[in-house]
């Protein structure tokens, strides 16, 4: 049988180290990770909705808008669209194609590109098209909102004025990747705009282009020969599925891999002194809390959650187990976003706890619950918990599941406290605030399982307006301190305990440059990497 692609490159690679009886290197102008990518189930940008499959995403696909990984904290900047233009009434944006960008099928992107394949997401219906949806844009009404008006001018109209901030946004995010409409329907079946091919064949404009895919294995990339910027340094690029810490960290070491994604504390810590491989830090936009359902008695009164914030010990769980991987953080917009806040209001005091279980009706404080999936770090966590709440007197439960299982208690509002973590759909301040601070109809029968605070059964009608308000907001300073004050507000009076924020240490060799994960808002870019 005739070798991949991806198995003779990595045999090569492999031949090195067996070779060599020191520190092997990877060929110069090839990268070579090791990840856990067993998450990817498609490669279309309208259907991709993984974390492994948004890092091949960004990679192969540009967008009408994107961030720069050299420059994060400027924001959005011009792509695909070299400008745009904002009506008098906030509805519709008029956005001007930029020349010489072209597919990896040598075909060049237009705005009929654009309109393609930002009605394709809405009409697939996939599960990111929401971040489409959610500005009025629907299957009935795509050819009026979402229209080429000629190869360089599109033109998007929305239901209301939203803030340009947050369209542009979410545009940044995976399902706003332009795909050659061309290909695209020349591999259409049924009706599908090219839906199943897309899945395992990519054709963007970006710098690279996917060679193989295989599921739970690896993915190849290869430079695109159309690509208008500069040539990439990385001609090649090959991510290998490792699931153990402790082989990546072997392959490091060995020269084997340039880059380990998915290192345990205790590796990471056994690599400082090992010469030749360095760890870098990035913070990321990925929040660990724990939530009271509010159906639960004892668990909607505010001084209970008062007292169990203050019974909570981040510093000692961040300074140990979690020791440089997370941080506390007690917002629900990660640092970096806009207008996120970064007082931590709350520290282990357990007078405090104490004091604030006292004014409660429930002095004596009663069973409690923890639904927690079966993983090390929420484990951890939930028995770190279950330690100092019970200095408070309370009985405290491990109620440990797979990750449906918590999750579907969870989505059912049967829990009592629930663990879990959650990272931003889009790089917009609302990704976050319009699940942890929206809940327009607190009935069961709503089932509105996408929001966080409905699974908590937290009515909260006037904090809901507010950040309603906030994604219609065009002045950017007010639409950030809307946010600040939101913030201060969801500490002192909800029923989330947010306590961390993700921080990803990517152990690799020394000669690797500007290797950036993509912070809190977006994914990996290998087209910047030098060795």
């Amino acid at each position: 049988m005739k070798k991949s692609f991806v198995a003779a490159a990595v045999a090569a690679i492999m031949s090195v180290s067996v070779a060599a009886p020191v520190f092997a290197e990877t060929p110069p102008n090839m990268l070579v990770i090791a990840n856990r990518i067993d998450d990817i189930k498609t490669l279309d940008p309208g259907e991709s909705f993984e974390f492994a499959g948004s890092d091949v995403s960004r990679n192969v696909y540009e967008k009408l808008v994107n961030f720069d990984p050299l420059d994060l904290d400027a924001g959005y900047q011009p792509e695909l669209a070299e400008s745009w233009e904002i009506s008098e009434d906030g509805k519709t944006i008029t956005f001007t194609i930029a020349e010489g960008h072209v597919f990896s099928s040598g075909n060049p992107v237009t705005a009929k590109d654009a309109e393609f394949s930002l009605r394709r997401a809405v009409l697939l219906d996939k599960t990111p098209s929401f971040i489409l949806t959610q500005f009025g844009l629907s299957a009935d009404n795509v050819e009026e909102t979402i229209k080429a008006t000629d190869d360089r001018t599109l033109v998007l109209t929305l239901d209301k004025p939203y803030a340009l901030s947050f369209v542009l946004n979410c545009l940044t995010s995976t399902i706003g990747g332009i795909v050659d409409m061309a290909s695209a329907m020349d591999n259409e079946v049924d009706g599908d705009m090219g839906n199943d091919w897309l899945r395992t064949n990519t054709v963007g404009s970006g710098p690279y282009k996917v060679v193989e895919w295989k599921p739970n294995e690896s993915v190849l990339m290869d430079l695109n020969p159309n690509f208008h910027g500069d040539k990439p340094a990385m001609e090649r690029v090959i991510v290998q599925h490792i699931q153990e810490s402790a082989t990546q960290r072997l392959q490091l070491e060995r020269g084997d891999i340039d880059v380990a994604r998915n290192l345990s504390p205790e590796d990471v810590a056994g690599l400082a002194d090992v010469e030749g491989v360095k760890v870098v830090d990035e913070l990321r936009g990925r929040l660990m809390y724990f939530s009271a359902n509010q159906k639960k008695e004892m668990l909607a009164d505010p001084k209970v959650i008062e007292a169990l914030k203050f019974a909570t010990d981040y510093a000692g769980m961040s300074d140990s187990f979690l020791k440089g991987q997370y941080t506390v953080h007690q917002a629900f917009l990660p640092r970096t976003f806009l207008g996120a806040l970064e007082e931590t209001p709350y520290s282990y005091d357990l007078d405090a706890a104490k004091a604030a279980l006292a004014e409660s009706g429930f002095p004596d404080c009663g069973p409690i619950k923890i639904s927690v999936r079966d993983a090390q770090e929420r484990m951890d966590i939930a028995q770190s918990l279950q330690n100092t709440w019970g200095q408070l007197g309370c009985d405290v439960e491990l109620i440990v599941g797979t990750g449906a299982q918590t999750l579907d208690r969870y989505r059912a509002r049967e829990h009592d406290i629930y663990l879990g973590a959650w990272g931003p759909d889009y790089p917009d301040p609302n990704t976050n605030a319009g699940t942890f601070a929206i809940n327009p109809d607190n009935s069961d029968e709503a089932g509105a399982t996408g929001l966080l605070a409905w699974r908590n059964a937290w009515a909260i009608p006037e904090m809901t307006e507010t950040t309603l308000a906030a994604v219609v907001e065009n002045d950017t300073e007010k639409r950030k301190q809307m946010y600040l004050d939101l913030q201060r507000e969801h500490q002192k009076t909800s029923p989330f305990g947010i306590m961390f924020q993700q921080i990803e240490q990517n152990g690799m060799g020394a000669s690797v440059e500007n290797f950036v994960a993509g912070g809190a808002t977006t994914e990996v870019s290998y087209w910047v990497i030098t060795k």
